[in-house]
């Protein structure tokens, strides 16, 4: 790492450069000529500098504590979500932020709706910790289990399953870059319930999509079915390895079929409203060309959502204000979104089935050919690891970048591609993307889970991601930096 001295001078001079870029310069009074004028800073060095003071700001983690704490979990549609989105965007404004405001779209709204309730009857009865999975249908049913290890073992088996409670055992591999997360939530999650309705099933129960030991169970989204569906539950990891041995005991002949009793309480409660928080740090030479960061304001009922995302909020809105505390102010807008109802599913085909990155998207459809790149932080708060960019023509961009993150311990990694967040990537055919991807090894210990609470986020690592988006970003506003669109048969 440079040595403190140089980043220090940099900074000084940085400063003294506010009198004609500062955010809210005022009019001075005429004043004798200096001996001489300050020398402008390459924009390396002032990103440098901007790097180095983000890692001892705690505006970040300031945010995220009175946010989790004044709102605790904001489900999308909510009144929770709703109020928080209020309340940033007061804050954003007190913050030094420009134009902050709501942008309200419509949601079909889902919520748990009270107690639910999971356990094993008869033979080997005994109570289970599960939770239902958001879209799925209210209803109590006690049926006999068809067990199964892996859900292609589900879909390749030719076993009558009517009437009967499916059961899906299989475990999520941990990764750090979350690669066992996705697959399995696009299919075991969002499509299990329905396979096993078609096959005749009257509920839905599988292993968490989750990484941890601890007995909770994990929330998230099934595909929409308006209330037509079948009850559907995730149990806690050490749950669905007490099945696993049960399963195994049949396997060997040393037990028999076994029922289970589950109890869910989803509620569709029809058209409802979410919101996008929006705001700018407006560029000086060029306000239309727009750069947009940002992470999601919902989260999960169980826990406080405080990895999944308000931290991302915390960390993109904290790089933006780290150059507003030292009246900075970029050539390019610097616009930081706080996405509405993220988490949530919605009906095909329909106006609201894109939430709120769709939404955004729509509302802004006529500038985007003026945004510059899009970037999401949506990993929770530890370390980041390596920047993925698109291609660029610029001569020395991507060698600056380099070494400006190089020293948080980030590298370039030139065979990722990056399509940005699940809500800023819905501008992926108008807008280039960059991701900032975090170490996620242990983000699915928690993710959607009662223990997703502030304690378990890092302040320093948070710190760490604020620096590399703050460089990122100044370095990215103040050159003439442009990114391709991937090709069109690429997609």
């Amino acid at each position: 790492m440079r040595s403190s001295a140089p980043l220090a001078t940099a900074l000084a001079a940085i400063l003294a450069l506010t009198a004609v870029t500062a955010v809210d310069a005022k009019p001075q009074k005429a004043k004798a000529p200096a001996a001489s004028a300050p020398v402008a800073v390459p924009v390396f060095e002032q990103a440098a500098a901007l790097r180095d003071a983000a890692l001892k700001s705690n505006v970040a983690y300031d945010f995220l504590e009175e946010l989790t704490t004044r709102f605790g979990p904001r489900p999308a549609g909510s009144e929770s979500e709703k109020r928080a989105a209020e309340w940033a965007v007061k804050k954003l404004t007190e913050l030094g932020f420009q134009n902050a405001h709501i942008e309200s779209f419509p949601l079909h709204v889902w919520a748990r709706g009270g107690p639910e309730t999971i356990a094993i009857t008869g033979d080997f009865a005994q109570p289970l910790v599960g939770v239902s999975l958001g879209g799925s249908t209210a209803g109590t049913v006690e049926a006999e289990t068809a067990m199964f290890d892996t859900y292609q073992q589900f879909l390749d088996s030719k076993q009558d399953v009517t009437g009967k409670i499916v059961v899906i055992l299989q475990p999520m591999a941990k990764a750090s870059n979350g690669s066992g997360y996705g697959r399995m939530s696009g299919t075991v999650r969002s499509k299990g319930p329905i396979e096993a309705q078609k096959r005749g099933a009257v509920g839905f129960v599988m292993r968490s999509l989750s990484t941890d030991n601890n007995r909770f169970p994990h929330a998230g989204a099934s595909t929409w079915t308006d209330g037509k569906g079948i009850p559907s539950m995730a149990i806690s990891a050490p749950d669905a390895a007490q099945l696993s041995r049960i399963h195994a005991m049949q396997a060997k002949g040393t037990a028999g079929p076994i029922t289970i009793k589950m109890t869910t309480t989803g509620i569709f409660k029809g058209l409802g409203t979410s919101q996008n928080v929006v705001a700018d740090l407006v560029g000086s030479e060029h306000p239309e060309q727009v750069i947009v960061v940002g992470g999601h304001l919902d989260s999960w009922d169980l826990g406080t959502g405080a990895i999944d995302d308000g931290a991302g909020t915390a960390i993109t809105m904290a790089a933006a204000k780290v150059m507003i505390d030292h009246d900075l102010k970029p050539k390019r807008t610097i616009r930081v979104v706080f996405w509405g109802s993220e988490e949530v599913s919605q009906p095909a085909g329909s106006p609201t089935s894109e939430t709120g990155g769709g939404a955004f998207r729509e509302a802004h459809k006529a500038e985007l050919s003026n945004y510059v790149v899009h970037a999401e932080s949506d990993f929770g708060a530890d370390k980041i690891n390596n920047i993925a960019l698109r291609e660029t023509d610029h001569p020395t961009f991507v060698t600056d970048i380099g070494n400006l993150l190089y020293p948080l311990g980030i590298y370039i990694d030139t065979k990722a591609v990056p399509n940005g967040g699940e809500d800023s990537g819905a501008m992926n055919d108008f807008v280039p993307a960059f991701d900032l991807n975090q170490d996620g090894y242990r983000y699915f210990d928690t993710h959607h889970t009662p223990n997703d609470t502030i304690d378990r986020v890092d302040p320093q690592q948070l710190n760490q991601n604020v620096a590399a988006y703050t460089a990122t970003l100044w370095l990215i506003a103040n050159t003439d930096v442009r990114f391709k669109l991937p090709p069109k048969d690429a997609k």
